[in-house]
């Protein structure tokens, strides 16, 4: 399956699952991804102590434990990452994520479809994720690849919370939105 996976990466990047103890390259990538926001005005500015943080550690954590974590590497460096999950019993997108420097090359869409085709071959119908409406390469870039924002009211409670936990955390709280896409027919 991890073959069918790597079709999916332009060339020249490879796919390969997360290795123990690799998940400080997981949060430097997502630090230096997270750097691109403050240009539309988002600063998450959350210390590694934080609540919030601990907590998106340690699903991170979970899902490198759970061969969920995977990076698309570079000449061997991990330049980006999925992460998975399951939340109220649906495959979850934990983070997806690409170095800046490695950005606007179709790896984000790669790494997408990777994750897609991942859940699906488990048995999953739906996948499901969090993320800002209205930043360009958040939700807009997820309906180009067959996502679509669903309301809240028809979440179930844990994504709600899971929402819930993000907003209390996260900048510009009233733009987190729930999305789902079909994975097969």
């Amino acid at each position: 399956m991890l073959a069918d996976l790597m079709l999916k990466l332009p060339t020249p990047y490879a796919l390969r699952p997360a290795h123990p103890g690799e998940l400080p390259c997981a949060v430097a990538i997502d630090d230096a991804g997270a750097e691109q926001f403050e240009a539309i005005g988002i600063r998450f500015d959350l210390s590694d102590e934080h609540p919030f943080v601990q907590a998106e550690r340690l699903r991170w954590q979970h899902a490198l434990k759970m061969g969920e974590l995977f990076f698309a590497c570079h000449a061997d460096e991990p330049v980006g990452f999925f992460a998975l999950s399951t939340v109220a019993g649906h495959a979850y997108l934990e983070q997806l994520s690409v170095r800046p420097d490695h950005g606007r090359r179709g790896l984000g869409t790669a790494l997408l479809q990777a994750a897609c085709a991942r859940c699906a071959a488990h048995g999953d119908i739906q996948l499901w994720l969090t993320t800002y409406a209205h930043v360009p390469w958040n939700a807009p870039f997820y309906e180009r690849c067959g996502f679509r924002i669903v309301p809240e009211v028809e979440c179930d409670p844990q994504l709600r919370a899971l929402l819930d936990e993000q907003r209390s955390a996260l900048p510009a709280p009233e733009q987190r939105v729930a999305m789902v896409r079909p994975l097969r027919a």
